[in-house]
């Protein structure tokens, strides 16, 4: 299949090119939001937040359990050792 080659005018060159530019220019947000460094950030955290899941909230006894429970093992103690020298 022969190719049939029209001739352009530089005019209608410059203005092909210009329509691409100006076309790139106003879909610029649009692409490097798709493809871009913060597209990629963005599919990266997608990702790790689809692996959290929901830790349901302890009741108030349990809560109060695990606080005393916490205060119990930060208290200082004495060992029978230090008991037995004094």
């Amino acid at each position: 299949m022969a190719a049939i080659l029209v001739p352009m005018s530089p005019m209608a060159i410059a203005l092909l090119v210009a329509a691409v530019v100006l076309l790139a220019a106003a879909e610029w947000p649009r692409l490097t939001s798709a493809v871009g460094v913060d597209a990629r950030r963005e599919r990266v955290r997608r990702k790790r937040k689809a692996k959290l899941r929901v830790v349901p909230p302890l009741s108030e006894s349990e809560e109060f359990a695990r606080s005393v429970e916490r205060d119990l093992a930060s208290l200082p103690t004495i060992d029978e050792h230090d008991a037995k020298r004094r």
